[in-house]
């Protein structure tokens, strides 16, 4: 391998709790770290682990695309990387769910022959699931960003629970915005009503970052939902709008092959 490497690590949602004791070791360790937190009390946190803590947050912009944003992430890295240094990548929650800079610098670092790892970290979903206690393996579950479910088209099963990531920005098509309007989520109202009534609750959800603060669950009608304040934290859940199924000609087959 050649001189320098990377490892890309989560931070975890809760500041502090959810950091592992493998992903603090390295960003002690490290000669620099770059850190994509929520905020500057996280920053200044890492900065009591590692004396060269440099943020990612001045590179956004309103009116700026996120890809540019991204880019500019992937070669700062890599150019600490290239001159022989060891760099650790800090990234709220876990930093391969919904981050393209992570998993893109590290693919990047392997082709010109760096070592580079990426270390799981606690996400926004494990938080969802102990929070609003679903099982996935119960009924089922269905993650998409938002954005991604409005402009492609998806088959869903109302069975099953749908999980809506950054539904803050759901609708956005130039990657510039911090925010949607309430014209492109009634779209998205519009959307689901194929598979769920007007009526059917659905909660948004935003875990806590701080051990002071408590996770919102806010519960609202489906049709509300364009009225509803949400933050680039927020999640749209929409719990199953009808019972399981159950596919009786194949359990018939299963019953027979059991039977003989």
């Amino acid at each position: 391998m050649t001189q320098g490497r990377i490892v890309i690590v989560g931070t975890g949602i809760m500041l502090g709790a959810h950091l592992t004791p493998v992903a603090k070791s390295h960003i002690q360790a490290a000669d620099v770290v770059f850190a994509a937190v929520t905020d500057g009390i996280s920053e200044q946190w890492l900065q009591t682990l590692n004396a060269d803590v440099r943020s990612f947050a001045p590179l956004y912009a309103l009116g700026k695309s996120r890809h540019e944003t991204y880019q500019q992430m992937i070669d700062l890295m890599m150019t600490e990387v290239r001159a022989g240094k060891f760099v650790v990548g800090a990234f709220y929650g876990h930093p391969g769910v919904f981050a393209f800079a992570p998993h893109k610098v590290i693919e990047l670092a392997r082709l010109e022959g760096y070592e580079a790892q990426m270390l799981a970290g606690i996400s926004a979903a494990d938080c969802l699931h102990a929070d609003l206690g679903i099982d996935p393996g119960r009924v089922g579950c269905q993650y998409y960003e938002a954005s991604q479910f409005m402009f492609y088209q998806r088959l869903i099963d109302p069975s099953a629970y749908l999980v809506l990531w950054q539904i803050s920005l759901a609708g956005d098509r130039s990657i510039a915005r911090f925010d949607t309007g309430a014209d492109e989520l009634q779209l998205l109202v519009e959307l689901l009503a194929a598979d769920y009534p007007a009526d059917h609750q659905v909660v948004i959800y935003e875990a806590a970052s701080m051990p002071f603060e408590t996770p919102r669950m806010d519960w609202l009608a489906l049709a509300e939902l364009p009225k509803a304040r949400l933050t680039l934290k927020s999640t749209l859940v929409l719990p199953p709008a009808r019972a399981l199924q159950k596919n009786v000609q194949l359990l018939a087959r299963l019953k027979a092959l059991q039977d003989s």
